[in-house]
C-alpha cells in the first residue's frame, strides 16, 4: 500500500531537481488526519528523494523515535545515508496549560526540519533559530 505523497506540481519534473534544493513545507492541517506511519512515510519518501522537509507542527516524541527507527532500517551506503533532524518548540513551555504541565504532556507544536544526512548540516541551533547549510548533492 503506497503512502501519501506531498502534493506538489512543478517540482515533479526530475530536471528541475538539478537547479536547486527542493523544500517541502507541510502544514499541520495536512498531517492532522494521518496515522503515525503515514506521517513517517510522507517524510521519508520526500527525504529519500533528496528534499528538505519542514513540518509546521512537528511530530510527537514517539513519532520522532519511530521515524529514527524506520530510517535506521532503510539506510544503505549507496542509496540512502539517513536523515538529519532538528526541532524546536514554537511556543514557550510557559504557554502550556496547567493540566498539560501536571500530566507531563509535551507540546507537539514545534517546527521541524528534516533532510538527507548527506545534504544538510546544522550550523547553529537555539530556541529562536535553526541555521543549516544545504548542499545540492
Amino acid at each position: 500500500m503506497p503512502g501519501p505523497k506531498a502534493n506538489v506540481d512543478a517540482a515533479d519534473d526530475p530536471d528541475d531537481a538539478d537547479d536547486g534544493v527542493r523544500i517541502d513545507m507541510i502544514s499541520g492541517a495536512r498531517m492532522e488526519g494521518l496515522t503515525s506511519m503515514e506521517k513517517i512515510r510522507l517524510i521519508l519518501d520526500g527525504v529519500r528523494d533528496g528534499n528538505i522537509v519542514i513540518l509546521e507542527e512537528g511530530l510527537s516524541p514517539d513519532e520522532e523515535s519511530k521515524l529514527i527507527e524506520v530510517t535506521m532500517t532503510e539506510i544503505s551506503p549507496d542509496d540512502f545515508t539517513g536523515i538529519e533532524i532538528e526541532t524546536y518548540p514554537k511556543a514557550e513551555a510557559g504557554d502550556q496549560s496547567f493540566l498539560d504541565k501536571l500530566m507531563g504532556r509535551e507540546s507537539t507544536q514545534k517546527l521541524t526540519v528534516i533532510g538527507p544526512a548527506n545534504r544538510i548540516e546544522t550550523l547553529h541551533k537555539d530556541e529562536n533559530l535553526i541555521s543549516t547549510l544545504v548542499s545540492r548533492k
